[in-house]
């Protein structure tokens, strides 16, 4: 199923997608945790950044504008040319093909696309995640959640329409906290939508 997915994603986020994604604004709360995890990585002196699901760049690009030594992945061939566009270290990856050395980042990011993992591959996704950080290091993590629901979204504008795989927070909680010390979490309420967002900081 997981290959599937990944196919799939890889067809919705083309060309188009991907400059939508790239022209549309910041959301302001997104944009406050974003600097609230930066904050805790500059008091801790973390120095190198780990973004998977990068989508168009936008946040490795202020981790790196901030002074981090920024990687980013994306399983889409459009996302990761408008990385590069952007001077990120850019490399077409899903999450369970990502190559790099064990223990080699300070922290990792990933902002709404763990949510499109299915249920059953979500360990070896967190498991995979968890040795690209060095001991110590720190993982933020948001998705949309609040209840436990997988499949297509039918109302999806993408084509072809996009697999999502939402979580309770409870789920989240003990899910995440097989593998990282779970050090914060918060969830924002959304008005427009039926979730909320939860959002986390994790040690390994």
């Amino acid at each position: 199923m997981y290959n599937e997915v990944i196919a799939t994603l890889r067809a919705a986020y083309n060309e188009r997608s991907a400059n939508d994604r790239d022209q549309s604004p910041g959301t302001d709360w997104k944009v406050a945790e974003r600097q609230h995890f930066l904050s805790q990585l500059q008091q801790e002196g973390k120095k190198t950044l780990l973004e998977v699901g990068a989508g168009t760049g936008r946040d490795s690009q202020f981790f790196q504008e901030n002074g981090l030594q920024v990687t980013c992945t994306d399983l889409s061939p459009a996302m990761v040319n408008l990385c590069r566009q952007k001077g990120l270290d850019a490399h077409e990856m899903d999450f369970l093909s990502l190559d790099f050395p064990a223990a080699s980042f300070d922290a990792l990011y990933a902002l709404n696309c763990l949510l499109h993992v299915p249920t059953q591959t979500l360990p070896d996704v967190l498991s995979k995640l968890q040795t690209f950080l060095k001991p110590g290091g720190l993982f933020y993590l948001g998705v949309y959640g609040g209840e436990d629901w997988e499949g297509i979204a039918p109302k999806d504008w993408h084509e072809p329409k996009r697999f999502f795989s939402y979580h309770s927070d409870e789920y989240m909680k003990n899910s995440l906290q097989q593998f990282f010390e779970l050090t914060y979490f918060k969830h924002v309420m959304l008005e427009s939508v039926d979730w909320h967002f939860q959002s986390f900081i994790l040690r390994r």
